[in-house]
C-alpha cells in the first residue's frame, strides 16, 4: 500500500492536497501533521514511500527538517510544496535533497506528477527550476548574495525583512537572542550590507518577500 505523509500548519491546505492525492492514488493511506515536530516523529516511527511537507511551519525550519530526514532517510523522496515562489527556495531546497519543488498556486496535475515522479526515485523540476539550476552550475562565482548564505542564516534573513526583531526572530525558531544576533552579522558581512533597510530594499528586489 502507498503511504504518503503530508505536512502543513493548515487543515483546509491539507485536505486538499489529500483528496487531490486521492483521486489518483485511491487505495493510498495518507496522514497529516500540522508542524515540523510532529512530521520527524512520524517519519521516524513509520515507513513511508513519499513525504510532502511546506518549507515553513511552526517549530523548526523546513529546511532543517528537510536536511534531517535526508540525513536519516536519504532514499525517502520529500517533495516540498510551499506558497513561496521558486525564486526563493526551489534550488536551496533541491540542493538540500528534495525531489521536487511544487508552488501552491500550481494546478493539481502538477502535484500528482511530481509524486509519480518522485517515487520512481526522479526528481520533478519545472522548466524554470531547471535553468536556474544550470544558471548556478554556469555561472557558480555570480550566484545572488542570498544564495551564498546557509540555511539557517537564509531562514533569518527572510524573517529580518519581513520586519521581525531579533528577539521575535529568536521565539519562533527556538533560538537565543545571542545566535540570532550572530547570524544577522554573518548575513549582513556576507551579504556586503549594514542594515536591515539595505536588506529589506535586496529582498525586493529580489521577490524574497
Amino acid at each position: 500500500m502507498l503511504r504518503i505523509l503530508i505536512a502543513d500548519d493548515h487543515a483546509i491546505l491539507r485536505t486538499g492536497i489529500k483528496e487531490i492525492l486521492l483521486y489518483d492514488f485511491p487505495f493510498a493511506h495518507i496522514e497529516e501533521v500540522n508542524d515540523a515536530e510532529e512530521l520527524l516523529k512520524k517519519v521516524i516511527s513509520n515507513q513511508w514511500d513519499v513525504v510532502i511537507t511546506d518549507v515553513q511551519m511552526p517549530g523548526r525550519s523546513g529546511l532543517d527538517v528537510l536536511e534531517q530526514i535526508k540525513k536519516s532517510f536519504p532514499k525517502l523522496p520529500v517533495l516540498v510544496f510551499s506558497s513561496y515562489s521558486e525564486n526563493q527556495y526551489a534550488v536551496r531546497v533541491l540542493r538540500s535533497g528534495a525531489s521536487g519543488y511544487i508552488t501552491k498556486d500550481s494546478a493539481p496535475q502538477v502535484l500528482v506528477d511530481a509524486v509519480k515522479q518522485a517515487l520512481l526515485g526522479k526528481k520533478y523540476i519545472t522548466a524554470s527550476v531547471a535553468e536556474k539550476l544550470v544558471s548556478t552550475l554556469d555561472h557558480e562565482h555570480e550566484r545572488p548574495l542570498h544564495e551564498q548564505l546557509s540555511d539557517r542564516e537564509f531562514e533569518v534573513l527572510k524573517l529580518l525583512v519581513k520586519g521581525k526583531s531579533v528577539s521575535d526572530i529568536a521565539e519562533i525558531l527556538s533560538l537565543s537572542i545571542t545566535t540570532v544576533s550572530t547570524y544577522r552579522g554573518r548575513i549582513l558581512q556576507k551579504m556586503h550590507m549594514e542594515s536591515n533597510a539595505e536588506l529589506i530594499y535586496y529582498a525586493i528586489e529580489h521577490d524574497l518577500i
